[in-house]
């Protein structure tokens, strides 16, 4: 769907750096000419859009959509925030570089969120930020975080799609009653535990980005 945003002169790839902007509300309708709202934001290169959001297990929370169509959100707008010239296969490492630094169980609504990555994500290919008014809400809820009750503070928020639970007879366990396996169990645990999401969230359009090896 994003092909057209590339172009290849030589051996270089010239591609697009866009942000693709969701609403989770309804009442972002009403809010948004006041520059407020409550967005979801996934950033679009190389034809693919890469978001972050929160699941259980400490393992990549990056995944990975067609563009202008991550499930679960609405599509408000998209903006072009700049230009790159980095081959598809240079781009792949780096976002599963990336991968390793936003695992799902490090989501945090106000301090960690989706907005926070697509942001150090612009931030790392053309030294820019995205708008403000995308994550304005988080940087309010920072500044009184006083106010908020204290398990929002501290409690992961799951931006993805709801997670169904996989019965047995469906060849799968189930995922909501999984616990966060002992750190020194292999990668590839980690990486079964994502594949086993992405087919329980209920969507064959999700794919979890598997992080780079350190």
């Amino acid at each position: 769907m994003g092909a057209a945003n590339t172009s290849i002169s030589g051996s270089e790839y010239e591609t697009q750096v866009i942000l693709n902007v969701y609403d989770l509300t309804p009442l972002n309708n009403y809010i948004y000419w006041f520059g407020c709202g409550i967005f979801h934001s996934g950033i679009e290169v190389h034809g693919k859009e890469y978001g972050f959001g929160a699941h259980d297990f400490p393992a990549s929370g990056v995944f990975e959509v067609e563009p202008r169509s991550c499930p679960g959100f609405i599509y408000r707008n998209s903006i072009i925030l700049g230009r790159i010239k980095m081959p598809p296969s240079e781009f792949r490492s780096f976002i599963e570089n990336v991968a390793a630094e936003y695992h799902g169980d490090t989501y945090h609504l106000i301090s960690k969120n989706c907005n926070h990555f697509t942001d150090d994500i612009c931030w790392r290919l053309t030294g820019k930020r995205i708008p403000g008014w995308v994550n304005r809400l988080a940087r309010l809820g920072a500044l009184c975080s006083c106010l908020l009750p204290e398990s929002l503070q501290v409690t992961t928020v799951k931006q993805l799609p709801e997670y169904h639970n996989c019965s047995e007879e469906e060849g799968s366990e189930s995922v909501s009653t999984a616990t966060p396996h002992d750190p020194t169990e292999s990668d590839d645990a980690d990486q079964d535990k994502l594949h086993l999401i992405s087919q329980c969230a209920g969507s064959e359009e999700l794919s979890f980005v598997k992080e780079a090896q350190r």
